[in-house]
């Protein structure tokens, strides 16, 4: 059986899997630039491979987001409270240039700020981050001067970072590299991307999924690690790759990943937490206390009841719900009838965090969008899932220029936000289903129809089952007829098996 390590990390151009063959959104869609890619297209003859081609159009993308900043570049963001929420361009970055210290030279986690957030409240990379710009900010001019250039070295950064999530995303599926382009012309991506710093990780986290994809437990370990030390939810997805492990019996390369993760996570954070430890735990407390907030259903039914829970109430619940839905999806792991793939748990499980917290920040789909690309890279699904999205992004800012214009009211009222906050948890929830789906009957799963097991799954690609439970310990039985190729566990590369 070869390992991920002897398997190639490129493949023939002409092995590739085209969306415009097999996704009827994409096939139509193309019609804008020429129609779907013929079958005698000559591939491979050119410097424009789809790698190139994506990244230059996520970079292009990236830069609309920019022009849709631009009234707030102006003077929305300095001028009146509530007209950066009319144009929906708010960004926390120019207001923290000044609100935690970086104009004053403040050392972060180090030295105390005025006003009620002693320390910067973001984990120690992101901190980092957020410093070098800082430094490359020039220091002269006038304070919303040196806050437009805060903004702009920021966005250069997390331009930077958006080209390496793209480029990962192609690069992790060999065989489907233009699902990337699903990432580039996503539109709450562009909308979101400049909001905070959440690209930082959101990178890392999509550099570790390659390395796995390509074998290499450690340096996945490592980079999750780092992914973790600029923001929490990437550790998630050590839960799921423990139970794939478990069941694929790859214990070994769990041990390197997780090793390797914890080292990186310690080299970051170690410094800080021994020199600065109130710095460094600000983070912490902040999200342990910060009562319930924007875009989740904790707050539309804290805002419809005359007596709402206390945020240590809250706290317990969601970490409850929380708890159940990696029960949920270690249970789905080892009984499910063919091992799910690492993306569609990785998914999943940043997926339950999302929608069990007390808070859903608009730049939290960041953090979806590349694994539910590799999860279900299916066109009309993923746009219906981005509609939903567009729709809260607009919600948050209508509904903030609503409480922000006094007697005007101008905006989206209180229950307009709901229907806002509801629209995003349906389109979240709908996409999750869609992958339970694929998991429950993989005849369905659109990287499984292509003859591939789990090309993301590094090591757990191709490999036999040593622990199942339930009906995943006999021959898998399929709830609905299939003609297409399938993958028996440790068949060959490129063999398929129709057997199933």
């Amino acid at each position: 059986m070869p390992s991920a390590e002897s398997t190639p990390a490129s493949v023939d151009e002409s092995d590739l899997v085209p969306p415009t063959r097999n996704d009827e959104v994409a096939r139509s869609g193309s019609e804008l630039i020429g129609g779907p890619l013929g079958r005698r297209a000559l591939l491979g003859t050119s410097w424009w491979n789809p790698v190139r081609v994506i990244a230059l159009v996520a970079i292009g993308v990236f830069a609309l987001g920019l022009v849709q900043k631009a009234p707030c570049y102006d003077g929305a963001w300095f001028f009146g409270a509530s007209s950066q929420y009319t144009h929906a361009c708010y960004s926390d970055i120019p207001h923290l240039y000044q609100g935690r210290g970086f104009a004053d030279g403040l050392v972060p986690y180090f030295d105390k700020l005025p006003g009620d957030m002693q320390y910067l409240e973001y984990p120690v990379l992101t901190g980092v981050f957020m410093e070098v710009a800082a430094w490359l900010t020039p220091g002269s001019g006038s304070i919303q001067d040196q806050e437009q250039w805060y903004w702009m070295v920021n966005a250069g950064m997390l331009m930077a970072c958006a080209a390496v999530i793209v480029v990962c995303v192609s690069r992790t599926h060999a065989r489907r590299p233009w699902d990337g382009l699903l990432v580039a012309l996503a539109p709450a991506f562009a909308l979101t991307a400049t909001i905070n710093w959440d690209l930082l990780a959101v990178a890392l986290t999509a550099s570790a999924m390659l390395m796995w994809a390509r074998g290499r437990s450690l340096a996945f370990g490592v980079l999750l690690g780092l992914a973790t030390a600029a923001k929490l939810y990437p550790v998630f997805l050590l839960g799921p790759l423990f139970v794939l492990c478990w069941r694929a019996g790859k214990w070994r390369d769990f041990g390197k990943a997780l090793g390797g993760a914890v080292v990186s996570w310690l080299v970051v954070n170690l410094p800080v937490m021994f020199f600065a430890f109130d710095g460094w735990s600000k983070f912490y407390t902040f999200s342990q206390e910060r009562g319930v907030d924007f875009g989740s259903f904790w707050l539309i039914m804290a805002q419809n009841s005359s007596d709402p829970l206390s945020t240590e109430t809250v706290n317990t619940f969601a970490t409850l719900l929380m708890l159940l839905a990696c029960a949920g999806i270690a249970a789905l792991t080892l009984t499910a009838p063919r091992r799910p793939r690492f993306a569609q748990l990785a998914f999943l499980i940043v997926a339950a965090f999302i929608l069990t917290n007390k808070v859903y920040s608009p730049q939290y789909v960041l953090w979806l969008v590349p694994l539910a690309v590799l999860a279900r890279p299916k066109w009309r699904d993923f746009l219906i899932w981005q509609a939903c999205e567009v729709a809260y992004f607009l919600g948050i800012w209508m509904y903030l220029a609503y409480t922000t214009s006094g007697n005007a009211h101008k905006g989206l009222p209180t229950d307009g936000y709901h229907w806002a906050i509801g629209l995003h948890l349906m389109g979240t929830a709908y996409l999750c289903a869609m992958v339970l789906r694929d998991i429950l009957m993989p005849e369905r799963d659109v990287v499984r129809l292509a003859g591939d097991d789990d090309p993301s799954g590094g090591v757990l690609d191709r490999a036999e089952d040593v622990f199942v439970l339930g009906a995943a310990a006999r021959r898998p039985r399929h709830a609905a007829h299939f003609d297409g190729p399938q993958v028996e566990w440790g068949s060959e590369p490129g063999t398929t098996d129709r057997s199933l």
